[in-house]
């Protein structure tokens, strides 16, 4: 068998009849899914993806933004080979392990500083479910206890994951209206979303506002509230909107004035791509607490962490009798080989020097969204921060008219790009590019030269 191959594909056409069959897709309405073309990956290689056919795709997606270092990365590999040649699985109900306590070191030696401790779990809803509850369990154990604080100030249109709890601070009525007979109280404040290219006034403005806002239901909710939770410097799966700069730092005075918890959520923004390690260090502030998963592994396994600030974790401390312990925990909590491969993406982000060679593909890719902004009135904003773009599609920017969502502009644009060998999955009529720490600025003009062909044959 050729190296890299797919050979070991002996049947395609029964594998696909068998998706159809008998898998039940996330996000996705299946009657149109077993209606339309499969697409089955079967192996990757750096930003590359191979479908059972042999066809060759970037992963414009980075497999819903959890690849960092390309697929098939040999470090990585032989990493999780190493740990499971000795032991796979135990259980932290108690024990610890090798490979979690390495990267529970690793994690706060390169986290704002303040955060000291490491609350490991599965995936980004959980890491969030375990924030929720240390904040509310906080201030029920704080030396002043407080029982008041039970509701969270979040964001209009954010999304922090797919749990109850994750749900009940997310803002995003297609994915959370039906659950809301089952979600806990939340109030929320405008989302400051600046775009360079289409707001008609600077950042400052738009910060100010949306810190008004948050200032206001501070003053109304005061001693009701455990935490105000966001995603810092970019909101993810609400269309990639990115935030006025500036509004990060605020928000850190505003809840230490108000004497109120700061969840900052960076399962998305974690781990490099928005050119810094942790989106937070981009205006130098601490949260309370942090969540990250996605890139954790750098794409490989399962995992998710929760950090902590010193004050909160000495809120859980007491006599056994007192059972001031955190309740919460999952079968595989600190997994050894999905810590083995978190351990080898950050070494390897030392010895690729991950965030300085991506410069020069986010400095191309900013370039290409300039030009085509310019140059297509069928874009109607474009969201970009260091490897994150968002590309809004509209009927005329210049008549401000949009496509109806149940027109599927942006799931026909990725459709047709496709069959230009890039794989990107839209949010409505949003194209969403989120490569490889590791691409390239020829790969950036190849696949912006893609977005571009695949729009003009589109929507023409």
């Amino acid at each position: 068998m050729a190296e890299n191959s797919v050979d070991f594909i002996k049947n395609p056409a029964e594998l696909e009849a068998w998706d159809k069959q008998y898998v039940w897709h996330p996000f996705t309405q299946m009657r149109d899914y077993v209606e339309e073309p499969t697409l089955m990956f079967a192996r990757g290689e750096g930003a590359y993806l191979y479908d059972i056919h042999g066809k060759r795709y970037f992963d414009g997606n980075s497999s819903l933004w959890v690849n960092l270092h390309g697929h098939a990365r040999p470090e990585i590999n032989q990493a999780i080979e190493h740990q499971a040649s000795r032991l796979a699985h135990s259980t932290m109900l108690g024990p610890a392990n090798v490979p979690a306590s390495e990267l529970a070191r690793r994690l706060i030696d390169l986290a704002p500083d303040g955060l000291s401790k490491v609350f490991y779990s599965d995936n980004g809803s959980t890491a969030v479910e375990v924030a929720l509850k240390m904040a509310f369990q906080y201030w029920r154990q704080k030396q002043s206890p407080d029982m008041k604080r039970c509701s969270f100030i979040t964001f209009k249109e954010s999304y922090h994951g797919d749990t109850l709890g994750s749900v009940s601070v997310g803002g995003i009525g297609l994915f959370h209206g039906l659950f809301k007979p089952l979600l806990f109280e939340t109030h929320a404040v405008p989302y400051p979303v600046y775009s360079k290219y289409a707001n008609p006034e600077g950042p400052a403005a738009v910060a100010s506002r949306s810190l008004e806002a948050v200032e206001a239901e501070l003053k109304r909710r005061a001693g009701e509230c455990a935490a105000v939770i966001i995603e810092p410097v970019v909101q993810g799966a609400s269309g990639i909107r990115t935030q006025a700069p500036g509004f990060l730092k605020d928000l850190r005075r505003l809840c230490d004035e108000y004497e109120i918890l700061l969840i900052c959520d960076e399962v998305f923004t974690g781990f490099g791509r928005t050119g810094s390690m942790f989106a937070c260090e981009l205006e130098g502030i601490t949260p309370d607490l942090m969540t990250l998963a996605k890139g954790i592994s750098g794409g490989y396994l399962p995992l998710a962490a929760t950090l902590a600030i010193q004050k909160i974790y000495d809120a859980f401390l007491g006599g056994y009798h007192e059972f001031r312990a955190f309740f919460h925990g999952h079968s595989y909590t600190g997994n050894q080989l999905a810590c083995a491969a978190a351990l080898a993406s950050l070494d390897l982000f030392e010895s690729d020097r991950s965030l300085e060679r991506m410069k020069p593909a986010a400095a191309r890719l900013e370039a290409r969204l300039d030009a085509l902004y310019d140059q297509s009135d069928r874009v109607g904003d474009i969201h970009h921060l260091g490897l994150i773009a968002g590309i809004d599609l509209v009927k005329s920017r210049a008549r401000a008219e949009a496509y109806p969502i149940e027109d599927k502009m942006g799931a026909k644009v990725c459709f047709a790009l496709r069959e230009r060998g890039v794989w990107l999955r839209p949010l409505g009529n949003t194209l969403v590019f989120i490569p490889p720490l590791i691409t390239t600025p020829d790969e950036i003009d190849f696949v912006i030269d893609a977005i571009e062909d695949a729009m003009a044959n589109v929507l023409g």
